[in-house]
């Protein structure tokens, strides 16, 4: 059964919530999601969190939004899932369609243009409280530091891609697992110790507390849920097709994203040339200076910044002279919700298929060692994030911008000296980017 302590209405109002805050990108969400349900809420403990999060690190997808599925999942099932995953993306679909309306019509947003400036980086704060806060937390052994600095090396310099750095975490991880534990986890399987864990009371899901009914793997379960997920996929790729053909612009569309979910191996970053390559070269529903202003809303919007393909699917609705376009607001709308659909709908499969199966493999050495060690090179991946999202905030123009190093500053001490929240945070950014535009700064 769900948790019996905490209220599925109770959960789904702050999964609400926490879809229309979510700034900042995978890092800032996943500390974002840390900072409410382990040390605000404790609602679950953090080993059980970042044995959540190392899963959803190895799939392809929005690492956050897959995180707060299977968290959903954890305290009440598959609704809970469901609406966890649903809420987190829901915001950043209903914003993004706005934007883009107003973009399509007139194709300046000064007002938006001067909040974002403020908001980005209070934004790139909120990464870098990330990264220090949660190396602190689980780099306990000189491997584990290691092991971050190499992933911000291969990520930051080098560039190599990230599903090669996870995999070689992994391995280091598994060998040091089977021939020196104590080098990944001296002290537990997941390399945290337990005063790492925010002091408070018990949290619902503590380390010792059972897996709960639902959680537990069934095979009966499995076949269920796989059965479903194929059903949610393939019935309406059918009705889009007999709709409009299989080469129809609303099946190509299903078929596309689709396949850019499956490769989103490494977060948005890693899959978006690729989809600019399609959407722009292949297909043309937009022009590159259309997808670039898509990336910018994107970036600047709460959810997951895949969530540009939203932006993408607009935009080839409204364009597409198959759709009834140019300048047809329905049809933009309906291509919206088909590349949503399409793009996140594997994250929930992945998640509620796979999750029963991580459930079952806490306190298994051989599965714990490797977590950790993605778990480590994290904190080296959110750090690279940080220095890629500094060089177009503090240096736009080519030159070091006072305005956006004195908001990182300030909300940097306000994160870190001060404990603000980061609702309090982007409220403030958001209110000194209308005073900005309103007085001319």
């Amino acid at each position: 059964m769900a948790n019996p302590e905490l209220a599925l209405a109770q959960a789904s109002r702050f999964w609400w919530q926490l879809g229309w805050v979510s700034f900042g990108g995978p890092a800032g969400q996943i500390a974002l999601l840390h900072r409410e349900l382990v040390e605000r809420r404790r609602w679950l403990s953090e080993r059980r969190y970042l044995h959540a999060l190392n899963y959803c690190m190895l799939l392809p997808g929005p690492e956050a939004m897959q995180l707060a599925t299977y968290l959903g999942w954890l305290l009440h099932g598959i609704p809970g899932g469901l609406i966890a995953g649903g809420l987190f993306v829901l915001p950043s679909v209903l914003v993004l369609t706005t934007l883009s309306t107003l973009y399509a019509l007139w194709g300046q947003l000064p007002l938006l243009a001067a909040v974002f400036g403020v908001l980005k980086p209070a934004v790139l704060a909120i990464v870098l409280t990330a990264a220090w806060r949660l190396g602190r937390r689980v780099l306990r052994t000189p491997l584990q530091v290691l092991l971050a600095i190499k992933a911000f090396v291969a990520l930051a310099l080098l560039q190599l891609p990230y599903p090669v750095v996870v995999v070689a975490a992994a391995l280091v991880g598994w060998a040091a697992g089977r021939w020196r534990p104590g080098w990944i986890a001296p002290d537990s399987p997941h390399g945290v110790a337990p005063a790492a864990a925010a002091s408070g009371p018990e949290p619902l899901h503590g380390d010792a507390t059972p897996t709960p009914e639902h959680a537990r793997f069934s095979r009966r379960r499995l076949a269920l849920t796989l059965l479903v997920w194929a059903l949610a996929l393939l019935l309406p790729l059918a009705a889009l097709a007999a709709w409009g053909g299989w080469d129809g612009p609303l099946a190509l569309m299903a078929r596309f994203f689709t396949r850019v979910a499956l490769l989103s191996f490494g977060g948005a970053y890693a899959v978006l040339p690729y989809v600019a390559q399609g959407a722009v070269e292949q297909f043309g529903w937009l022009t590159a200076g259309q997808m670039l202003d898509g990336l910018a809303l994107g970036e600047t919007t709460p959810g997951p910044l895949i969530m540009v393909v939203a932006f993408v699917g607009f935009m080839g609705g409204w364009q597409s002279p198959l759709l009834g376009g140019p300048g047809s607001w329905g049809a933009a709308v309906v291509a919206t919700l088909v590349t949503v659909w399409f793009t996140f709908l594997p994250s929930f499969g992945f998640i509620l298929a796979g999750a029963p199966l991580v459930e079952r493999s806490r306190g298994d050495l051989r599965i714990g060692a490797p977590l950790a060690a993605i778990t480590a090179a994290l904190v080296g991946v959110i750090a690279s994030l940080a220095v890629f999202f500094a060089g177009p905030v503090l240096w736009a123009g080519g030159g070091l911008q006072p305005l956006p190093l004195a908001v990182l500053l300030l909300a940097l001490v306000a994160l870190l000296r001060w404990r603000w929240g980061v609702l309090p945070l982007i409220g403030a950014a958001v209110l000194v980017g209308v005073l900005r535009q309103l007085l001319g700064w």
